[in-house]
């Protein structure tokens, strides 16, 4: 496992656990300066709060649905802060994967824009909540065109439109839905199961939260089956320094245009031995 705060930014909103059999990547939300969220609390808390309560739900019931996890933890969360506003649709909030070894089994729960890449010796498959992506399809065209770089003024009035339309997007059937302040969105997450025995039986699996998973789907250094030979023989730093070095290339995200220079980036590698089992 590797997390990196971004470069110049003193904390990470990344989490990254290995508890029992589940490994889980998380990514606090963002928010920019200026736009109300109803809670003293940041994202960096909820992240690390939202993981505190999955281990012990985890130890509650370790062969509880991934999605039943999830929501006791982010229920448990809510009660750490019950002066804020949870009501505010800018509530800190957490895009969560997690992945679980069952045995003959690997459980997955995505939620929001993390993605899960798996390798099956014959293909490579990725795996993801496409629901945020097409929710702000048509904020991004708005508001992310390069042309204004990333950190001015003018930039940043941008990025507080484009986080003020997706507020209403939040944790709604016909926007998308995130970890937050409503044990609900958990019920809506992707999930599903694969195989680790026999024939199409997972290898490799590899968590990555957007801020790594841009190396391909922003940046376009390689495809996804060339970033888990990266991350498998050079390990997740190297894939996080090399987002670094495309990051900063393209500093003003004029290029590839985008809502921050760099981001806190976070990827764990799972390897499985079918022989073993």
């Amino acid at each position: 496992m590797a997390t990196e705060a971004a470069p110049g930014r003193l904390v990470n909103e990344d989490q990254v656990f290995h508890h029992r059999a589940v490994v889980g990547v998380l990514d606090g939300v963002t928010a920019p300066d200026g736009l109300e969220t109803g809670c003293v609390h940041g994202p960096a808390w909820y992240a690390r709060q939202l993981v505190t309560h999955l281990k012990g739900a985890i130890d509650d019931a370790p062969a509880a649905p991934l999605t039943k996890l999830l929501g006791v933890a982010i229920e448990r969360v809510m009660l750490d802060h019950p002066m804020c506003d949870l009501a505010n649709p800018s509530t800190p909030a957490a895009t969560v994967c997690l992945i679980r070894d069952a045995g003959t089994e690997l459980e997955y729960l995505i939620l929001c824009d993390n993605s899960l890449i798996v390798d099956t010796g014959n293909e490579t498959a990725l795996l993801v909540d496409d629901r945020f992506a097409r929710a702000v399809q048509q904020i991004r065209k708005d508001y992310l065109v390069g042309d204004v770089p990333i950190g001015s003024e003018a930039h940043q009035i941008r990025l507080r439109a484009a986080s003020t339309r997706k507020r209403e997007l939040t944790n709604t059937p016909d926007g998308y839905w995130i970890a937050a302040a409503n044990p609900e969105a958990a019920e809506h997450a992707v999930t599903g199961r694969l195989p680790l025995r026999g024939q199409g039986a997972v290898r490799r699996a590899v968590l990555l939260t957007d801020g790594a998973s841009c190396a391909v789907d922003v940046f376009g250094l390689y495809d996804w089956t060339a970033l888990l030979d990266v991350v498998t023989d050079r390990g997740p730093q190297e894939l996080i320094r090399q987002v670094r070095l495309a990051e900063t290339a393209d500093f003003e995200g004029h290029v590839q245009p985008r809502f921050k220079s760099h981001d806190d980036a976070t990827v764990a590698l799972c390897l499985f031995d079918e022989e073993n089992r």
